[in-house]
């Protein structure tokens, strides 16, 4: 009897991978105490030192003083491991105190911890779709695959919407009957393509059809607002939100991910949701991190004027540059390398010629056709970092005088280029 070869049938997946330019190669970092964004980048020929352009920690918070402190406090008292699940001996005082602070940064009731963003939106909104009888929920065609997944997972019905289009969402919403339980699922920041969503007009819609309103803000805590709340905070409208999931692990330089909400709404997602349920708490010592890194930020202004102007700064040497980006009102700057296996080598350059780590961004990230390099400027990229980035791009050849880029429909989200040229925001397929 002839059994499958399993080990051809992985290696012929990828090799598509590989034939495709897509295939996802890990670079080996180590990054140094307080020295970020500089890097060491561990090959089989030794170390060099890079320069990180896009990381998540966005304003370097991972190497703060405060964090590093409480969380060496932390240690020395024990709390490494957290021994459990929240359920079965896993719930430490500290992931208590960091909901805690959590729920009041976001003028929230009440929040709950999970150990990644992903598992917070893929648990919560799985558990609101199938708590709610006969739900619907209206996701945004740009949503996180968190999201998606966990929609999926629900059971419920899925309405998607067009990117930011309000009227797609007005039609949607009148299309479900009033007394139908509807929760609208959005992100304020995509990831990337920098847009951000209308927030305020959303939730005037979730009012006016009698829906819940689910954002994720994990691109923007720590980032926007005096407070480093979100982008709903710094609208305004953080108070109509219901749901409000972020991370642990981009600004606030740790990991981890929450929702905050109503008392009865968490308390609903503890109980019922399966991916809290039964996963094992986030360690102990990654709590006494974050409620340092929460604090600091809700005080400290300086990291993200810094950041700004930075994102600023580079914005300006890209036009100058005549270098394609997407252009957005966020701090995430995209600059367009159509092709998956020019964008790989693109990276690869810069990386081994230039010493400067950007990891290519291709299908099923976003679509095919508008593959990119995703940077993130934080408070350390100095001026003099950024010319140098900006001077390797023009040396590969990037500059829109190469003649107009072979880039989808125009959507919304212009492209700064001497062409005239826009790109898709639609970067994942709800």
């Amino acid at each position: 009897m002839q059994t499958p070869d399993y080990n051809a049938l992985f290696t012929a997946r990828l090799d598509i991978l590989r034939a495709e330019g897509r295939y996802r190669k890990f670079a080996t970092l180590e990054r140094p105490a307080g020295k970020f964004p500089h890097a060491r980048w561990h090959t089989p020929d030794g170390v060099r030192d890079v320069v990180i352009w896009c990381s998540n920690d966005y304003l370097g918070m991972g190497h703060n003083a405060a964090v590093r402190d409480a969380m060496h406090d932390a240690i020395d008292a024990g709390s490494t491991g957290a021994g459990g699940t929240r359920n079965i001996a896993g719930t430490h005082f500290l992931h208590v105190e960091l909901e805690r602070t959590l729920a009041e940064l976001h003028g929230k009731d009440a929040a709950l911890l999970f150990t990644s963003g992903y598992s917070a939106n893929q648990t919560s909104l799985a558990a609101l779709g199938a708590i709610l009888p006969g739900a619907v929920i209206l996701s945004d065609a740009s949503n996180h695959n968190s999201m998606i997944e966990g929609i999926r997972r629900s059971g419920a019905e899925k309405l998607v919407f067009k990117h930011n289009d309000l009227a797609d969402l007005r039609e949607k919403l009148a299309s479900v009957p009033s007394a139908q339980p509807k929760v609208i699922a959005f992100e304020s920041v995509y990831s990337m393509s920098g847009s951000m969503a209308p927030i305020v007009e959303i939730v005037a819609l979730a009012k006016e059809f009698g829906a819940l309103t689910y954002i994720d803000e994990v691109h923007a805590v720590g980032m926007y607002g005096d407070t480093g709340a979100g982008v709903a905070h710094a609208l305004g409208v953080a108070d109509q939100i219901d749901i409000i999931q972020g991370t642990l692990g981009k600004a606030f330089g740790l990991g981890g991910g929450y929702i905050t909400g109503t008392a009865a709404l968490v308390d609903c997602v503890r109980s019922y949701g399966n991916g809290f349920i039964f996963s094992t708490s986030l360690p102990p010592v990654i709590a006494a991190g974050a409620i340092a890194s929460i604090r600091h930020l809700a005080s400290s202004n300086v990291e993200r004027t810094l950041q700004r102007k930075h994102v600023k700064y580079l914005r300006e040497q890209l036009t100058i540059a005549a270098i394609p980006f997407v252009d957005s009102e966020s701090h995430i700057v995209p600059v367009l390398v159509p092709g998956a296996a020019h964008v790989r080598q693109v990276s690869d350059r810069l990386l081994e010629d230039h010493g400067i780590y950007v990891q290519p961004i291709n299908y099923p990230t976003v679509p095919r056709g508008e593959e990119r390099l995703r940077f993130t400027p934080g408070p350390k990229h100095t001026p003099d970092l950024i010319d140098a980035l900006v001077k390797a791009l023009v040396i590969l050849d990037l500059r829109c005088e190469r003649g107009a880029l072979p880039l989808p429909e125009p959507t919304p989200a212009a492209v700064r280029c001497p062409v005239s040229a826009e790109v898709s925001t639609n970067s994942k397929t709800a």
